[in-house]
């Protein structure tokens, strides 16, 4: 019984300091700044999805971020960004459910980061080595669906 008591008390310690983790990542200003490069950043808010958020069109986002993009082995089934990384080494990857980093990006910021990859991270290019273009788009829009619960 009392080794059963230790096992919870060391995960109520873990998932703690995960949760806690995660609100100092959604603080931190430097996620709010932009990874698009100065000089690709106007015309890449200027792209629009041409996908409407409906739950069909999100349903889709949501299988692809699951399985053909693995997206979630990062950014975790809930979107905060913890996944399944063994020791959670250097700098983690982003909180989809950040109200206010939700806020800062435009959709064709969120599309040319999977087409380029996010310069200062370990969030590489997807299209179209793993996604279509099509694929992606459908990808954003599960994205935006993490900000409307959560923090």
């Amino acid at each position: 019984m009392e080794s059963v008591r230790r096992g919870a008390c060391v995960t109520a310690v873990i998932w703690v300091f995960f949760a806690s983790v995660n609100l100092v990542v959604a603080a931190d200003p430097k996620v709010l700044m932009p990874r698009v490069p100065a000089d690709q950043i106007e015309e890449a808010k200027t792209w629009q999805n041409p996908y409407p958020s409906t739950p069909e069109n999100i349903e889709i986002g949501e299988k692809i971020f699951h399985g053909k993009a693995f997206c979630v082995t990062c950014h975790g089934k809930n979107g905060k960004g913890l996944g399944n990384i063994p020791g959670l080494r250097g700098k983690l990857p982003r909180n989809f459910t950040d109200k206010a980093w939700q806020a800062t990006r435009e959709d064709g910021e969120l599309f040319w980061i999977l087409k380029n990859g996010s310069p200062g991270t370990d969030m590489a290019s997807f299209v179209p080595l793993v996604l279509t273009e099509d694929e992606a788009w459908f990808v954003v829009l599960y994205v935006r669906s993490f900000g409307h619960g959560g923090n």
